[in-house]
């Protein structure tokens, strides 16, 4: 449970939720706890939407929200108190404490569920459920209904019409309140204060497992329940692997390394990527890809603005990128011809006019720089809500939450580029609300530029000195 758990938040976004609805009956799952070996399971998280209109973080929990009900618009089924079981497992809210913590209209316990949720379905209209993820819930409510459907002859209706309840829920989750935002804040500043700490310990020598236990360990002492998602930290050339998972590598002197890290706070996470010397000082070679990397970053920040159409910022990276590929000899070519003939080539992929197994790709921005520059952020690292509307990317508006990352990656292994460059991967990321004016970057207080970097690990060391 978040330290600073308010049940009224909760209450409103199942008011806004029931407005948005039409007259029917809400079902959401919690998620299922997952097995990781024998009989040790992963540690537990929330399913993200039931959590949003619930704030119950209990597995093997069943949510109802109807809209039109008299007296019962929040259900909750949910494990029942066990004196025996909690002295292993932990405490448990029981029903009670499901209606009195959590506010629930009614509660009920486990058992309960098949013998009462048909009853709440009972001349309903509609059904508001995600099918598609969980077989076992998906057959679940189909019982459910159909054992409606067999009291036809009582003159009892049944649900006819079934809604996606991610629709609304989605939507929702997208464009941020104050309620969201009071925790987002919060998990950056952890975030950004955790990444400054790793920076000033690291050390030539050091394994990529130390640098990612410094991330963790601050981003916990400072509050945080649990990371985003798990850590990328790359030193030297596997910062060039977008998704390195290893972290196993030597740190060495000379080499850069890039860590890709977020903690949560109160179920919501930041998404934060710093790169940084190893050894303290960025070579020549070093700080000329990383501030092609960051006057990227700093462009496309500039757009995240009300209005602007999402992919705008993406593109605009990808335009300073490429004059900085040219400019450093990684290609050859007018900038805007080389974006010019990628997005023909994306096209004719597209119309299959070009097959990519049979067809040899262009030398383009894509050699180096192979992703997209965001997504959207919060309780999900990549977090939901539509990118476009119909064939139209989606324009930004005030509560959207997104992360910004271009990065430049030139794999050792290559032989076409300047040798001075090979082996060095940097990626940029922060976290950006889009305000009625100005972007607020939300991880600001990570260190990222040049001399900042240089400055803190300056510090980090005098600190190192001075303890010894």
């Amino acid at each position: 449970m978040s330290h600073d758990f308010n049940a009224d938040i909760f209450k409103r976004r199942r008011a806004e939720f029931m407005k948005r609805m039409l007259p029917g009956v809400a079902i959401l799952p919690s998620a299922p706890e997952a097995k990781r070996n024998n009989d040790v399971y992963f540690e537990y998280r929330q399913d993200s939407d039931f959590y949003y209109l619930t704030g119950f973080e209990e597995p093997g929990s069943l949510c109802l929200i109807i809209k039109d009900h008299p007296e019962h618009k929040f259900i909750l089924f949910v494990p029942p108190r066990d004196k025996a079981l909690e002295i292993w497992n932990g405490r448990r809210a029981g029903p009670e404490g499901a209606r009195k913590r959590y506010h629930a209209d009614a509660a009920y316990p486990l058992e309960e569920i098949d013998k009462l949720v048909p009853d709440y379905l009972k001349n309903q209209q509609r059904i508001y459920a995600h099918f598609g993820d969980d077989d076992r819930f998906d057959d679940r409510v189909m019982g459910w209904l159909n054992k409606v459907r067999a009291m036809k002859r009582l003159g009892i209706n049944a649900p006819t019409e079934m809604h996606d309840p991610s629709e609304i829920l989605h939507e929702m989750r997208l464009v941020k309140t104050e309620d969201d935002l009071h925790f987002l804040r919060r998990a950056a500043k952890l975030g950004a204060a955790a990444h400054k700490a790793a920076m000033m310990a690291t050390r030539p020598g050091m394994y990529e497992y130390e640098v990612q236990a410094e991330f963790e360990y601050h981003a916990k002492k400072g509050g945080s329940h649990r990371l985003g998602y798990p850590s990328i930290v790359a030193a030297g050339d596997n910062a060039n692997i977008l998704h390195y998972h290893e972290n196993n590598a030597l740190c060495r002197d000379g080499d850069l390394i890039l860590m890709d890290a977020g903690c949560e706070y109160g179920m919501y996470t930041c998404d934060i990527t710093r790169c940084w010397p190893i050894n303290g000082k960025f070579s020549e070679a070093q700080k000329e890809v990383y501030n092609w990397v960051l006057k990227a970053q700093l462009a496309s920040i500039e757009l995240c603005r009300a209005g602007t159409p999402y992919m705008d910022t993406h593109w605009k990276s990808v335009e300073v990128l490429t004059e900085g590929m040219v400019a450093m000899g990684l290609l050859q070519g007018d900038p805007r011809q080389i974006i010019a003939t990628q997005k023909q080539w994306d096209e004719d992929v597209k119309n299959k006019k070009k097959d990519p197994k049979v067809d040899k790709a262009p030398r383009t921005f894509r050699e180096f720089y192979m992703h997209n520059t965001g997504h959207w952020l919060g309780m999900d690292v990549h977090d939901v809500g539509k990118y476009r509307d119909g064939e139209q990317w989606r324009p930004l508006q005030k509560g959207n939450v997104l992360t910004i990352e271009p990065g430049l990656y030139i794999s050792a292994e290559r032989d076409d580029v300047p040798k001075k460059y090979l082996g060095i991967g940097v990626r940029i990321e922060d976290d950006v609300l889009v305000t009625d004016g100005a972007p607020e970057v939300l991880t600001r207080d990570a260190p990222k530029t040049v001399d900042e970097i240089e400055h803190v690990m300056a510090e980090g060391r005098k600190a190192m000195a001075k303890a010894r």
